[in-house]
């Protein structure tokens, strides 16, 4: 039972963070972005928590138990996406923003109706990754508590509501950085006990490649993804990690330009050295002792609560309740954490960007707006809860890939056309964010995860589950043909 006081103990610092957040929030600027007063050290961590997500954790793991090294462009190319954001994006961000990536865009191009397609793009996106998150949440609480999946999300999602609602963006932000604090130094202590259990980091891999069978661990190939499947892959992730609002709005939150560069240095020095260890040492670790363990398999020979939950059988293999407990505890952190900021970047989104696109006359009052963003928070949750029970028996990693091919035909291509392309029109961003919005959900729902694990089709109507290879560029398209054709832009370099 000690393993349901690690999570009563979670959830009570959680809501005492919460609360203290709340007596401080004063206003909008409080809930979307802390006020701006978030020093680039706490706002480093939050961004490593902010990422370091149920996908690293659970999903990262259990991906590289079934295919090997394959799991590794997963890993690496965010990284990448990491770096360029760094030189291409959190500068210019940061000048021209206030609150949301609709900020930014409207004030290149002074449209209003940006609003709504920036904001648009920006729920579909944090949406996906909401239930990415949710699916892992019920998952564990599942294993943990022998609670049904439905009941489990329930539960989540409630929490989360009241997070976002009463605590804004200080109770997300103080939530990330003690989460990540935390996950760091598990996955250090669960990395040392798989290499000290397996007699040495040589011993422990040749346990894998045992285990492994004629499955050679170290191979590339396991995904089958092609020559066009891998490239779109890595193009996703880089792309995508440029365009994830949830992680964007966090350089809001500090003083200026030059405390978001060093957050976000900061941020994915963290970020390397987890994903780094996970890759190398508890990856391994999980095919040589969980994939070598018959009693952790189901009567149909797969992993008892699927491969989401392999760090988890890995934690109680190497130390017992003790560490199973406090790694669900944590793994649960993370995903409340998570969670907290994609609800956050959806409510704002909604109330800031949506509602000032749509809304004629008058401005809506401050306390109009924080109500409106507190009744978004509800909202999300409700569709949230409602889309993981759909997808609960998908990959969290998969799923997380797919609100970065969003990301990347959306958010990514209207964010480097608004900030370096003088010729960008309002005509054009409009059209190009719609249009990669349209075709990278339908390149989704037609790929072989959805139209036919999700809704049972016989064949895929597309062969691929990434589509990004041919909608980015595409959306550049749309951007530079409907804005040659309209009336000259009056942007000013940034």
């Amino acid at each position: 039972m000690s393993q349901i006081h690690y999570f009563l103990a979670t959830v009570a610092i959680t809501i005492a963070i919460t609360f203290w957040a709340a007596r401080r929030n004063t206003g909008r600027a409080s809930f979307y972005a802390a006020e701006g007063k978030i020093s680039a050290t706490q706002n480093g961590l939050a961004i490593a928590g902010d990422f370091l997500s149920a996908g690293t954790v659970l999903g990262i793991v259990g991906l590289f138990f079934a295919v090997g090294m394959d799991a590794a462009p997963y890993l690496i190319t965010p990284l990448a996406g990491l770096f360029l954001m760094l030189t291409l994006i959190v500068g210019p961000l940061r000048r021209l923003g206030r609150y949301t990536l609709g900020d930014v865009i409207t004030h290149r191009l002074g449209a209003p109706r940006m609003r709504m397609v920036i904001g648009l793009c920006t729920i579909v996106i944090s949406l996906i990754n909401l239930v990415a998150q949710l699916v892992g949440a019920g998952a564990l609480i599942s294993i943990v508590f022998g609670l049904p999946f439905n009941l489990a999300v329930v539960i989540v999602a409630a929490l989360m509501t009241g997070y976002v609602a009463f605590g804004g963006m200080l109770a997300a932000t103080w939530v990330q950085i003690i989460k990540a604090v935390i996950l760091i130094a598990m996955i250090a202590v669960l990395a040392g006990l798989c290499i000290w259990k397996a007699g040495g980091y040589g011993a422990l891999f040749d346990m894998a490649e045992a285990s492994a069978g004629s499955r050679k661990m170290l191979e590339f190939g396991g995904l089958k993804l092609g020559l066009f499947g891998a490239i779109s892959l890595a193009l996703t992730q880089m792309a995508g990690m440029m365009g994830m609002p949830h992680l964007l709005i966090r350089f809001f939150t500090v003083p200026d330009e030059r405390a978001a560069r060093q957050s976000l240095v900061l941020g994915a020095t963290i970020i390397g050295i987890a994903m780094g260890t996970v890759l190398l040492v508890v990856g391994p670790a999980a095919i040589a002792f969980v994939g070598g363990d018959p009693s952790l398999r189901d009567s149909a020979g797969g992993i008892i609560g699927g491969t989401n939950m392999i760090t988890m059988h890995l934690s109680r293999l190497m130390g017992g309740d003790l560490l199973f407990g406090l790694m669900s505890a944590v793994a649960f952190s993370t995903i409340l954490a998570v969670v907290a900021g994609l609800t956050i970047s959806i409510s704002s989104a909604t109330s800031h960007d949506l509602v000032l696109g749509l809304r004629r006359g008058p401005p809506l009052s401050e306390r109009s707006e924080v109500a409106l963003f507190r009744t978004a928070a509800i909202a999300t949750s409700i569709l949230g809860t409602l889309l993981a029970i759909l997808f609960q028996k998908e990959n969290i990693t998969f799923l997380i890939v797919m609100g970065q091919t969003v990301a990347a035909s959306t958010t990514f291509p209207l964010l480097i056309l608004a900030i370096y392309w003088r010729g960008l029109t309002a005509s054009g961003a409009v059209a190009a964010g719609l249009f990669g919005l349209v075709t990278s959900v339908a390149g989704i729902v037609a790929g072989p995860a959805f139209w036919v694990k999700a809704l049972g089709h016989a064949a895929p109507l597309l062969p691929t589950d990434y589509p990004a290879l041919v909608t980015v560029p595409a959306t550049f398209v749309v951007a530079w043909v409907v804005s040659s054709i309209g009336r000259p832009s009056l942007l000013q370099p940034a």
